[in-house]
C-alpha cells in the first residue's frame, strides 16, 4: 500500500487549461510547427487593416465626382426673374376671336380673375373675359383710334402690292391636299389666340398656309374668315367649303414677326344671360307650351353631324321660313354646347327665336313680323378674291356670278369681278 502512494506521489500533474488557450488562436498559431513544415501564410483578410493614404483619396475623389443632388423646389410666381413679355399686337387678347363677341357683355364669372397667360408673363390686365390692348382705366377714343391706324398700316406694310392673277393660281395650286399635307384644323373652339402663333410657325417655311374649318365656326364663314384675316395680317387667296389658304404677305419677314404670347390653360366661360326664356316674347304661357309641342312634331329641316360643315345652314333655314314658321333642325349626336352656340348664330344671323333645345333639337321660329332679308346670305361653294381689293368680295350680280361659275376649274383666281 505504502508502495502504490509513493508512485502516485512521483508523477507529474497534468499541464492545467487556461483561458487564454481556448479563445486565443495567436498563441497557437505561432506555437503550431504548420508554419515551418507546408510554409502557411495567412491572408490578409483575417487582420483588421488600418486605412492607408490611397483609399482615402479615392474616397474623396468619388465624393468630389458626385456631388449631392439639391432637393426639388417647385416654381413660386414670387420668384420671377424674367420680366414679362411686352406684345405690340393692337387688339384684344382673347382665347377664341370668333366664338366671342366683345358687345355682348357677360353678367358674371365663373373664376376668379388668373390670367391663363400665367402669373406675370404678360405685361397686359386679364379682364376676366379677355386681356385689352389699352388699359381699361385708361381707355379713350383717341387711343381706339391710334389702334386702328396701327393695324391698318401693320397690314399695308406686310402685304405689299397684291398677288397677281398668275401667282394666285400657282400659289393655291401648290397647296393643295393632293401636293400639300400640312394644314392647320379650326374645330368648334374656332379660331384660339395659340392658333395665331401656329400660323406664324407656318410661315416660316411656307408663304402661305392651308386651313381647314369645321363645326360650330362654319355657320358664320365669313366672320372667320374675318378674323382671320384681322388677327394675322395675312390675305386670304382661296376658298373652296371649309378649306382655306391664308397668305402671308409679300414684305413679311421670320424676324420680324410679332410676339405672340401662349395661354398656359384655357379659361372658363362668362355666364351669359339665357338663350331661351320661360316665355317667347309676344306670347303667352300655353301658347308658348303649344308652340314647343308643335315644333318638336315638325319634319325636320336636316340632321347635322358631328364636325361637319355648316355653311349653307343660314340659307337653308331662309328658304324654309317662307314655306313654314317653325323650323327644327335634328342634332343627335352632338354635344351639348355645340348645338347650343349654333342656335345662338342663328338667332343672329336669320335672324329668328329660339324655342327648344329639348330632346337634342334646336326649334327656331320666324316670329309674328317676319320679313325675308333682302339679298340674302348665300355663300357660293367657291369665292373670288379680286386683285384690286383686299378684302373679300362676295358675288351678288348676275354678270358676276357668270364669270365665277366659268372660273371654278381655275382655283377662284379671276379678275373679272369689280364691286
Amino acid at each position: 500500500m505504502l508502495t502504490f502512494l509513493s508512485q502516485l506521489s512521483r508523477r507529474k500533474p497534468p499541464p492545467a487549461i487556461t483561458c487564454h488557450h481556448c479563445f486565443s488562436t495567436t498563441t497557437s498559431v505561432s506555437s503550431s510547427k504548420l508554419r515551418s513544415k507546408y510554409n502557411f501564410v495567412s491572408p490578409p483578410s483575417l487582420y483588421p487593416q488600418t486605412p492607408t493614404k490611397t483609399h482615402l483619396q479615392r474616397e474623396s475623389n468619388n465624393t468630389n465626382s458626385r456631388p449631392s443632388k439639391t432637393p426639388y423646389r417647385p416654381p413660386s410666381s414670387l420668384e420671377l426673374t424674367e420680366s414679362p413679355a411686352q406684345s405690340d399686337l393692337p387688339f384684344d387678347f382673347r382665347f377664341s376671336y370668333t366664338e366671342s363677341n366683345s358687345k355682348v357683355r357677360p353678367i358674371g364669372l365663373r373664376e376668379p380673375k388668373y390670367s391663363p397667360f400665367g402669373p406675370g408673363r404678360l405685361d397686359r390686365v386679364w379682364t376676366g373675359v379677355c386681356a385689352p390692348a389699352i388699359d381699361p382705366k385708361e381707355g379713350s377714343l383717341e387711343k381706339n383710334d391710334e389702334l386702328e391706324e396701327k393695324r391698318r398700316g401693320m397690314r399695308e406694310r406686310i402685304q405689299g402690292e397684291p398677288l397677281s392673277n398668275t401667282e394666285r393660281k400657282a400659289l393655291v395650286e401648290r397647296f393643295q391636299r393632293h401636293k400639300m399635307k400640312r394644314q392647320i384644323n379650326l374645330g368648334r373652339d374656332g379660331l384660339t389666340h395659340n392658333m395665331l402663333s401656329d400660323i406664324h410657325n407656318h410661315w416660316k417655311r411656307t408663304e402661305a398656309v392651308r386651313i381647314k374649318c369645321m363645326g360650330v365656326p362654319t355657320v358664320d364663314m365669313k366672320n372667320v374668315c374675318t378674323q382671320l384675316e384681322d388677327k394675322t395680317f395675312g390675305k386670304i387667296i382661296h376658298r373652296h367649303g371649309g378649306q382655306l389658304v391664308l397668305y402671308r404677305g409679300r414684305h413679311y419677314k421670320c424676324q420680324m414677326r410679332p410676339v405672340v404670347p401662349l395661354m398656359m390653360w384655357k379659361p372658363q366661360e362668362p355666364v351669359y344671360p339665357r338663350l331661351i326664356k320661360t316665355t317667347i316674347d309676344g306670347l303667352s304661357i300655353e301658347e308658348t307650351k303649344e308652340m314647343r309641342k308643335r315644333g318638336s312634331s315638325v319634319p325636320a329641316l336636316t340632321r347635322l353631324a358631328k364636325n361637319g360643315y355648316y355653311g349653307n345652314l343660314v340659307p337653308m333655314v331662309r328658304d324654309a321660313f317662307l314655306a313654314d314658321e317653325l323650323v327644327r333642325i335634328d342634332c343627335k349626336g352632338l354635344p351639348t354646347s355645340d348645338y347650343k352656340k349654333i342656335g345662338c348664330k342663328l338667332k343672329d344671323l336669320v335672324p329668328c327665336i329660339l324655342v327648344t333645345f329639348e330632346k337634342e333639337q334646336i326649334v327656331i321660329w320666324r316670329g309674328k313680323d317676319y320679313k325675308p332679308t333682302e339679298g340674302g346670305y348665300f355663300l357660293n361653294a367657291r369665292e373670288l378674291f379680286d386683285d384690286s381689293d383686299d378684302n373679300l368680295t362676295s358675288i351678288s350680280n348676275g354678270n358676276e356670278s357668270k364669270c365665277a361659275y366659268q372660273d371654278q376649274t381655275d382655283f377662284d383666281s379671276s379678275d373679272s369681278g369689280d364691286e
